[in-house]
């Protein structure tokens, strides 16, 4: 069979078309942003503690998170705002320059402080990369392909889980954690000179619209007070960042009603339109994965796994994601619909049983209280994989082509905010159940149990929300 045939074989909307000559180099420079963003958070998550041994800074830990964070958001913002004149193509080489020039600035940096200011840098660049993923899905591939793309993104980051923290092992030790910092420095370089050559220059089709300089505001504070929150151990001062970074959301989406200027596309603050409801489902779910941060320290407490052991386990949250996003990267129509539902309820469900199964006392380790544990861990990630590459083309499908790249930023924003807002509640569920005072086995044993019981809320409201989604890709409204 020739070339041509064995192209033709291949059904319209499968994944491989992905990789055919004609698709394959977008691919590739997409796929590496989205990449460069995944492992760059892993290797720092294995790296961060070394930082803190070699050049101290303890007490500016929680911001070397937290700053990523929000310069990731004001970098997805900027693809949507970028000035008239700045092509797609453009953002994605400043974007990879930038990332290089912030792991550059924190592999040189003398103090924490300089290791936070090369760590804002980064979060630029990557936030960009991260949305530019989304943002050229539509002029690089046709609508079936959409759905594939994110399936892609999605089986990265569940690669990433294992790249990460293997290399941050590696650069673990003394002086070698700046070597993390650079390792990644030449990939970004290579993409910034390759992306004139192997990504399409698109045409700018947004509207002439002033800078929403308020929202933005309000929203990036809103993500460094629950990220700080996120980090700190006082219940007091984590209950008033989290109150304070909801009231500076709240005045977002006032503002964001009230201005001529919009941050976000029409709709998606109306939660009469299914724009707004497919976002909101999206940090919803978001919101639940995030509980898994606390999932290596009840296994190394209560189930007496080795640290290393329990740091693989937990990666079966994101192998879950993938495995998911390519079975259900086939659905189409209905059967998309039902993708979403399904798995928001299979990720409520499951990180509702692991209030059960982790939530046990188990020093020796035995298997059969870890099987299901681990299986919980797994349906997590598969429920929010089954359906968020559906998620993110309906986003593509419902908004006007002018309000494309604004719909394309919200969406790693909503995950970032998600992010934050799921790791600052539960931390105040965890500490609040106990993990610090009593602490000890009780105290694990009673924040494991409260943390996933509840942290399964939000998962039971999306299953809600995604009820209410259209059904079929023509439907705009209901």
């Amino acid at each position: 069979m020739s070339n041509i045939d064995q192209t033709a074989a291949i059904p319209p909307s499968s994944l491989f078309r992905l990789f055919l000559p004609e698709h394959l180099p977008a691919t590739l420079m997409l796929a590496g942003g989205v990449t460069l963003y995944a492992v760059e958070s892993y290797i720092m998550a294995t790296i961060a503690p070394s930082i803190v041994r070699d050049i101290g800074g303890l007490a500016l830990f929680s911001w070397v998170t937290s700053l990523f964070v929000a310069a990731a958001v004001l970098g997805s913002i900027f693809v949507a705002m970028r000035p008239r004149g700045i092509g797609l193509r453009s953002v994605y080489v400043i974007a990879a320059l930038v990332f290089g020039v912030g792991s550059l600035i924190a592999a040189a940096a003398p103090s924490m402080p300089v290791v936070l200011i090369g760590r804002a840098v980064q979060g630029l660049g990557t936030g960009a990369l991260a949305a530019l993923g989304y943002a050229f899905i539509r002029f690089v591939y046709p609508e079936p392909l959409w759905p594939k793309a994110s399936t892609l993104y999605a089986a990265i980051w569940g690669v990433s889980t294992v790249i990460g923290p293997t290399l941050g092992g590696f650069f673990s030790t003394g002086h070698a954690w700046r070597y993390a910092f650079i390792v990644l420095v030449p990939l970004g370089l290579l993409m910034a000179v390759l992306a004139p050559r192997l990504l399409p220059d698109v045409e700018d089709d947004r509207e002439q619209a002033k800078t929403p300089v308020a929202q933005i505001g309000l929203l990036l504070a809103a993500v460094l007070m629950v990220s700080a929150a996120g980090a700190v151990e006082a219940t007091a001062t984590k209950v008033a960042l989290i109150a304070a970074s909801v009231v500076a959301v709240a005045g977002m989406i006032v503002t964001e009603g009230r201005s001529p200027n919009h941050l976000l596309p029409s709709g998606a603050i109306n939660l009469s339109q299914p724009i707004s409801r497919v976002y909101l489902a999206m940090l919803a779910m978001t919101v639940v994965l995030v509980s898994d941060v606390f999932i290596p320290y009840f296994l190394q407490t209560l189930h007496g796994v080795p640290a290393i052991v329990s740091g693989y386990l937990v990666a079966l949250v994101a192998l879950g994601w993938t495995f998911a996003a390519f079975l259900s990267g086939w659905w189409a129509g209905g059967g998309a619909y039902w993708a979403i539902v399904i798995g928001a309820l299979i990720e409520a469900a499951a990180t509702a049983c692991l209030a059960v199964f982790l939530a046990k006392e188990n020093p020796e380790g035995h298997m059969l209280l870890i099987v299901p544990a681990a299986i919980g861990m797994f349906m997590m990630g598969f429920g929010i994989g089954l359906g968020w590459a559906h998620l993110v083309a309906m986003v593509l499908r419902l908004v006007a082509d002018n309000e494309k790249d604004k719909a394309s930023a919200a969406i790693p924003t909503m995950s970032s905010l998600g992010g934050a807002f799921g790791a600052a509640f539960a931390g105040l569920i965890a500490n609040g159940a106990g993990l610090v005072h009593p602490g000890g086995i009780s105290g694990a044993l009673s924040a494991a149990h409260w943390l996933y019981l509840l942290m399964a809320l939000p998962g039971v409201l999306a299953v809600g929300v995604s009820l209410t989604l259209p059904r079929r890709a023509s439907d705009r409204t209901q």
